[in-house]
């Protein structure tokens, strides 16, 4: 089956954070402190998405809790930090939500994703993630992490199940 007729069953997005939601890198400030930068057209897609009924989720390896405030602030309750077993919080997340796994797609840009890739019913990746994960990728987006590839994957899911232009969407703002 292509990618673009497996777009149809995708009811949920489980995305990773760097590498994806962010271009991979770190700011360290003199404090310590890590800093990473979003795309505003990443969270418009995922606020749409979320208004539209779709469920997002967020497994990451990380541990800002800036990361989370900024997922949540965007009304994406489903954020899991520290997960150094991807999958552990993938299964427990898949059984809560009664998921299967065709319904669902991943993106992913490193090792740790792969697993991951390998399970979901769509797997998918930014155009700057490493070989490996191209290999195992049913799509490799046009654009790259941190520069709106999640609104790429978001946006074609839902323009192919009639859902992107989400009535009263003039409510769903990018924040």
């Amino acid at each position: 089956m292509s990618y673009k007729q497996k777009l149809r069953n995708i009811t949920t997005f489980i995305l990773d954070v760097d590498g994806v939601l962010t271009d991979g890198r770190l700011l360290i400030s003199e404090s310590g402190e890590l800093l990473r930068t979003m795309n505003a057209k990443d969270g418009y897609a995922m606020k749409a998405a979320l208004y539209a009924g779709y469920k997002v989720c967020i497994i990451t390896g990380g541990r800002n809790e800036g990361v989370k405030s900024r997922l949540e602030g965007l009304g994406v309750t489903d954020v899991f930090l520290n997960a150094s077993e991807k999958m552990v919080q993938m299964h427990d997340y898949v059984a809560q939500n009664d998921l299967k796994p065709e319904e669902i797609l991943y993106m992913g840009d490193d090792m740790p994703d792969v697993p991951a890739l390998e399970y979901a019913g769509l797997a998918t990746c930014p155009q700057d993630a490493i070989p490996e994960i191209k290999a195992v990728s049913d799509y490799v987006s046009h654009r790259r992490g941190g520069d709106a590839c999640v609104r790429d994957v978001i946006e074609q899911v839902m323009k192919v199940r009639g859902d992107w232009n989400v009535p009263g969407s003039e409510k769903v703002r990018s924040s």
